[in-house]
């Protein structure tokens, strides 16, 4: 009679070879982005960190100062003129700019445009034009001695505003971004409008439902999601402001000022005054308040769609 020997079985534990092989083999798919984001990402946040704690004085050289820098940042009048500048870009800007790519994208799914391939590109468009000739091309479309409007008050004999004048500088810049971003935003909205269901649409008709009933209780709730990542992307590009108005400085000297904006005092402390201490501490302050401020409304649209 032949015995046959029971089956061997595998040990699967917590300190199996099995099991650390298979925790061995995640670390491996995951490690080459962690030690990429740990070089690009996290190290110069922490060297941005050091360098706040620090200051450098003409005589005496570098020493460590801990929080005197950022006390020093929280009672700068300039830098909470930049920061005030662009909160009220973000509050003006940003839900004309949602709107206008959230009426398109509404345009463009509804069926009844004619052509909408051609109008989904060409409002596309925009966003494939980088910020710095996209700015130079509105910058000179704003001259009133040169561009644009100067050849409109000479050839009509009329005299009008001034694009790149005190009053007029931050629409004008708002227009700029406008411009640039529509295209991008309502891609995300139309990409979400594709895969709302068709059967919400067949229920909606047999009902006898509108357009705007339509859009109001099956599109708009759809999106939602879409709507909130668009609005934490433009709330945080508002913050990091830079290309726009740094371009337009060359054309409007008197009006934007090197602290316009946060990030452009950061850059005029660091590469104009050498105070790279006080940069770090402007930027890492920024970055707070951005964080904040998009966490925040992340957490409120949330709430919103439980």
């Amino acid at each position: 009679m032949t015995v046959l020997a029971p089956p061997t079985i595998q040990r699967t534990g917590r300190g199996s070879p099995a099991r650390r092989r298979i925790a061995w083999t995640g670390w491996a798919f995951v490690g080459p982005f962690m030690a990429v984001f740990a070089f690009v990402f996290l190290a110069p946040i922490g060297y941005a960190i050091y360098l706040s704690l620090f200051r450098t004085r003409l005589i005496g050289g570098t020493s460590f100062v801990g929080p005197d820098n950022y006390q020093d940042a929280f009672t700068d009048p300039q830098f909470w003129s930049a920061a005030g500048r662009v909160a009220l870009f973000l509050l003006v800007q940003v839900p004309i700019m949602l709107f206008l790519a959230l009426l398109v994208a509404l345009a463009i799914d509804s069926g009844r445009l004619y052509g909408k391939a051609f109008f989904r590109v060409a409002v596309f468009m925009p966003y494939a034009v980088p910020a710095v000739v996209a700015t130079l091309m509105w910058g000179f479309m704003y001259g009133s001695r040169f561009g644009l409007v100067g050849n409109i008050n000479e050839a009509l004999g009329v005299s009008l505003p001034d694009p790149l004048s005190p009053d007029l500088i931050l629409a004008s810049i708002g227009n700029i971004v406008t411009w640039e971003f529509v295209g991008y935003n309502m891609l995300i909205f139309y990409s979400a409008l594709q895969v709302v269901p068709k059967s919400l649409y067949e229920a909606a008709e047999i009902d006898g439902a509108g357009q705007l009933q339509v859009i109001r209780s099956i599109k708009l709730p759809a999106i939602r999601g879409a709507l909130l990542i668009a609005t934490i992307f433009s709330i945080i590009g508002s913050f990091q402001l830079f290309n726009e108005p740094n371009i337009l400085q060359s054309l409007a000297p008197n009006v934007i000022t090197t602290y316009f904006t946060p990030n452009m005092y950061a850059y005029s402390l660091s590469f104009s005054g050498q105070q790279y201490n006080y940069s770090a501490t402007v930027a890492i302050v920024m970055g707070i308040l951005t964080v904040i401020v998009a966490y925040a409304v992340q957490l409120r649209g949330t709430r919103k769609e439980r």
